[in-house]
């Protein structure tokens, strides 16, 4: 058994009434609570027997404890440990060693028998702790809710009665009936979904079959895919495109419309949804687009690769940053001074791109859609032709003449509207038109014009036979220019647009006649002159080819000098 302290506390009995509770010669003891003694010392020199209290009651405590261990030691003996009853606790002693056993909160009763603490019915006692409420209770413990047909708080007595009624059942069935239906119908919405992606991805297998997708992958796999050419998935360009929104339009021309991107890696990309795809070219498009890629000029706008997942296939370029050269002449909001090397630059870089694509790749390229509008120019204006394989992708034969039609009025090489055909010289034609653009500042269309004067090719010939050619230049290019190179540039502009391909010079001869006129211009030897003379001098040309000589023999005559003496 268990060592018990006489300790316990809180017991009343009754005090001792006019006797001594224990006395050893002449002491005395008494056994009471501390708190409810005060000494006297009439005490010590009397036997005098002590009235405690009025009525002679006074509270005795006993403090005790278990043992002199605490909770934590006692429980690793069970063989010693009293708090034996289910649902106990121990405590340890306040006041010394010790331990002490307590019935769990919920349970009452002894313990230190086994099973003497019982449960406490909380709901059997009064008052009600669930107030108005429904009472259960736990072990341990308990729950109030509200009566049926009433909600709120049971714990705190505000259970308020339902104010809602009962649906009819029709009105049941109904609902019922239409959630019914709306799962119905989303699960019909699913499947027409994952029916549509299904079905889009089956036609996006079908265009890429269609455009030789499987025959382009097989040749980038031996090797032509050193240079860097891609196939790009739809969604990756509808992402770059914000699903080819209108906003990001930067150009439409008769072959397409051209959209800016920006890939997932941030490169900026402009990319061209044709309008017309040759039926008979449709197996061979990828490789065709395969072979445009290995065009490798500085002044080209570079191929970087192709969507054939599409109805339209799509033609991914390099993104020039700057506009085309048809801003820089008519839409230049700085109204910038456009030096006459400037101009000559332009137009030779532009001309040697268009030779490269006649006569140094192979196949041979006609570009068949010179503009302004097509050649680009990056931060320093430098010039890039871009569009340069428009008829590789358009129809060949009398399906041509419509597709013609689409390209810019001014720009098309009359013998195309009779034949039906595009050839090199067609690109040296749009060129000349390019040309009296760059060097006139007028656009090759003018609905603002007269009728006679809508034309830029129309009103250049009209001046040249009228003998007033130089009223159509530029102040700019008038006022650097000498007459030798009016003369020059005015003869190449007239062999350009001749009316029959095989009259006018090849785009390499173009390009000479360029690059000489740029060696004319960086010697300004030539002493300038009015207007009038200039316009004389100039007149006095054949409507023909004429030669350096005629040029030199002019110069001669207006400073004096022989043509030897030309040339410092």
């Amino acid at each position: 058994m268990p060592l018990f302290s006489p300790i316990v506390r809180c017991a009343a009995v009754p005090a001792i009434r006019d006797s001594v509770v224990g006395r050893v010669g002449e002491i005395y003891a008494v056994l009471l609570e501390a708190e409810s003694f005060q000494f006297n010392t009439s005490y010590i020199t009397t036997n005098q027997l002590m009235q405690i209290n009025g009525d002679g009651m006074v509270p005795v405590v006993l403090d005790w404890a278990i043992g002199n261990e605490t909770c934590e030691v006692a429980k690793r003996n069970q063989s010693s440990y009293v708090c034996v009853s289910a649902h106990s606790d121990c405590v340890d002693s306040s006041n010394g060693p010790g331990y002490l056993c307590n019935c769990s909160e919920g349970y009452q009763g002894n313990p230190y028998v086994s099973n003497g603490c019982q449960d406490i019915n909380e709901c059997d006692l009064q008052p009600n702790p669930c107030s108005d409420g429904i009472c259960q209770n736990l072990p341990g413990n308990y729950n109030c809710h509200c009566p049926e047909g009433t909600h709120g708080d049971a714990y705190d007595g505000t259970c308020i009665p339902e104010r809602s009624q009962k649906l009819p059942l029709t009105v049941k069935v109904a609902i019922g009936a239409c959630s019914g239906v709306i799962i119905l119908l989303l699960c019909l919405m699913c499947l027409y979904i994952v029916y549509q992606r299904r079905k889009l991805e089956e036609m996006k297998r079908k265009y890429f079959k269609q455009y030789g997708g499987h025959e382009l992958e097989e040749r980038m796999k031996l090797g032509r895919s050193l240079n860097k050419f891609k196939i790009f998935g739809s969604k990756e360009l509808e992402k770059a495109t914000n699903h080819f929104d209108d906003k990001n339009i930067i150009g439409r021309g008769g072959n397409g419309v051209v959209y800016k991107g920006v890939l997932e890696n941030q490169d900026v990309v402009a990319i061209k949804k044709p309008k017309i795809i040759n039926e008979d070219l449709k197996k061979q498009f990828g490789t065709e687009t395969l072979i445009l890629s290995d065009v490798n000029h500085v002044n080209i706008v570079k191929l970087l690769g192709c969507c054939l997942e599409m109805e339209m296939p799509l033609l991914v370029y390099e993104f020039v940053q700057n506009g085309t050269l048809f801003h820089l002449i008519h839409e230049n909001e700085n109204r910038a001074t456009i030096f006459l090397d400037t101009r000559l630059r332009i137009a030779y870089e532009s001309a040697d791109a268009l030779d490269y694509l006649h006569s140094k790749v192979s196949p041979q390229i006609i570009h068949g859609d010179v503009k302004s509008s097509n050649i680009l120019l990056d931060v320093d204006n430098i010039a890039k032709i871009s569009d340069f394989g428009a008829s590789k992708l358009i129809p060949k034969g009398e399906e041509q003449f419509a597709t013609l039609l689409q390209f810019t009025h001014g720009y098309v090489d009359p013998e195309c509207l009779v034949t039906y055909e595009l050839t090199h010289k067609s690109d040296v034609y749009s060129f000349g038109v390019v040309l009296l653009e760059l060097f006139t500042g007028k656009k090759a269309i003018n609905f603002e014009e007269s009728e006679e004067q809508r034309s830029l090719v129309s009103t250049f010939t009209m001046l040249e036979n009228q003998n007033r050619v130089s009223e159509i230049f530029d102040n700019q290019v008038k006022l650097e220019a000498n007459i030798e190179f009016i003369q020059e540039l005015t003869r190449l502009i007239k062999q350009c647009l001749k009316l029959k391909g095989e009259d006018r010079p090849t785009m390499r001869e173009v390009a000479e006649e360029l690059n000489g006129l740029r060696t004319l211009n960086q010697h300004p030897f030539v002493v300038q002159h009015n207007a009038e003379e200039m316009e004389s001098l100039i007149s006095g040309l054949p409507n023909d080819n004429h030669d350096f000589n005629t040029t030199f023999d002019i110069e001669s005559r207006l400073t004096g000098r022989s043509n030897n003496q030309h040339w410092l």
